[in-house]
């Protein structure tokens, strides 16, 4: 999907740390772009290396990424999307497009409330 992205400029990609492998970031070094994976350092060393991490747009991808992670969990626990009940892409679909607004207009209350 990222050789379809077009333009010179160099791009990011963010992803999860099951992504931090010496393939993956190489693959994505060698089409221009900047790899923004999660770290993984458990047991064992990250393919991300310091000239990724020291930049200030490392550090804003990984908030941003947390915030969409952050939606996905309430799906999952609070808007019942982990095992869902219901049969048909249509009304599977309604379900998440309903938990999805749900969790914006929860979202919105409490960036109202902290202003």
């Amino acid at each position: 999907m990222i050789r379809g992205v077009s333009g010179s400029n160099r791009i990011t990609l963010g992803a999860d740390k099951a992504y931090d492998t010496k393939d993956f970031v190489e693959a994505l070094r060698a089409l221009n772009v900047t790899p923004h994976v999660a770290q993984n350092t458990t047991r064992r060393r990250s393919a991300i290396d310091r000239r990724t991490v020291r930049h200030p747009g490392y550090t804003v991808s990984q908030r941003r990424r947390k915030l969409i992670e952050e939606s996905f969990g309430w799906g999952k626990t609070i808007g019942r999307l982990r095992k869902v009940h219901f049969r048909g892409l249509d009304l599977v679909g309604d379900i998440v497009r309903w938990t999805a607004a749900a969790y914006n207009l929860i979202r919105i209350r409490n960036l109202r409330a902290a202003t």
